[in-house]
């Protein structure tokens, strides 16, 4: 049975465990690999150019955008962020999945893209305060940065009913549980099993 590719988003408040979950996903399910942002951000200690992000200028950046080369796009706290179009397409095409950790910025102009290839998780943490405290056992930013990032996951919360899928991050063995859950039912949705036409007029002689 042919199937065709998913993009799957999960998307959280910074701290909230979007990325820890896309890395126990990508570790734990084979069949998913996740889509690698072009970013004007500076590379971290340890990032690789190509695996991690694209690292591009600022003005090669905008020439994507201008030349339509972007799915989605945002800025993020000064800098850009953008999925190249024609790496996931083909992915789309091969009947493989891909991983989208972005924000809601980008969840949006992504399913306005490509809606009915795109299944929306936001991860919500069990508190603010937990939140924060999360942040702050992270011991890389400054009180000022804590106090942007919470104000920006105030906004970002805002928009939690405009995902397809809700999770409460209380317990992130369960979080994930229920994360591997939504994929493998999105897998099955009726609209991505190409082949179903052929095989069920096959039953039906």
């Amino acid at each position: 049975m042919t199937r065709r590719g998913l993009l799957f988003v999960l998307s959280s408040p910074s701290g909230a465990g979007k990325s820890t979950l896309s890395k126990m996903l990508l570790a734990a399910d084979g069949a998913i690999s996740l889509s690698v942002s072009a970013t004007t951000r500076p590379p971290r200690p340890g990032e690789v150019d190509g695996k991690d992000y694209h690292f591009v200028s600022v003005e090669r950046f905008e020439a994507m955008v201008d030349n339509g080369d972007f799915f989605e796009w945002a800025h993020v706290f000064g800098n850009r962020y953008g999925t190249p179009r024609l790496a996931v397409e083909a992915l789309l095409a091969q009947g493989s999945d891909v991983l989208f950790d972005i924000d809601w910025q980008g969840a949006q102009q992504l399913h306005h893209a490509a809606g009915a290839d795109v299944a929306r998780v936001f991860i919500l943490p069990p508190s603010i305060a937990e939140l924060e405290h999360r942040l702050r056992a992270r011991g890389t930013d400054s009180d000022a940065v804590i106090t942007a990032r919470m104000e920006r996951a105030r906004a970002e919360i805002s928009h939690w009913s405009e995902y397809d899928y809700v999770l409460i991050n209380a317990d992130v063995e369960a979080c994930f549980a229920q994360v591997r859950t939504v994929l493998n039912a999105e897998r099955l949705r009726l609209a991505r099993q190409l082949g179903m036409t052929e095989f069920t007029r096959g039953l039906m002689g």
